[in-house]
């Protein structure tokens, strides 16, 4: 499969990209853990099925330390007890934020005071932005067909 677009051509996608990548940095640098960020933006872009973002995330994940059985598990993570009680309240937010037609309203409160119990203002924010951020890389991954299996972890670090 062919890529529609191509964001390393003309000048504005290198342009917008540039400033896509350094929000992704942001975010990686944040104080919200790093495992969790890889779940949360595995989980989304399974919900949205972004192949491109899966192999990526996956393979970011595993570089990082995470176990297949784990990352195998996400997306049943209603029913797998290898995640921590804070993980899950992250997965559950990245599920309703990005299933907002579907959840009618978008982030219910018991799930957003789940998640504050266990993540502080800043973690919070980061993780609020992560959700947000993976949902426009999916699609525009996804609107542009993107190919997936080529990535390679820290290829855009």
């Amino acid at each position: 499969m062919d890529a529609r677009l191509n964001y390393a051509t003309g000048t504005t996608a290198p342009k917008i990209v540039k400033y896509v990548m350094s929000a992704g940095k942001a975010i990686k640098d944040s104080s919200l853990p790093a495992t969790t960020q890889e779940l949360v933006a595995l989980r989304v872009s399974q919900i949205n099925g972004c192949a491109v973002c899966i192999d990526m995330h996956t393979k970011e994940a595993t570089a990082a330390g995470e176990t297949p059985v784990r990352l195998n598990l996400v997306a049943a993570w209603r029913e797998a007890t290898v995640f921590t009680e804070a993980e899950r309240a992250a997965l559950e937010f990245a599920e309703e934020g990005t299933r907002v037609a579907d959840a009618a309203g978008g982030v219910g409160d018991e799930v957003w005071a789940n998640a504050a119990k266990h993540y502080d203002d800043e973690q919070l924010t980061a993780l609020v932005i992560l959700v947000s951020f993976m949902n426009m890389v999916n699609r525009l991954n996804i609107l542009t067909r993107q190919p997936a299996g080529d990535y390679e972890p820290g290829q855009f670090h």
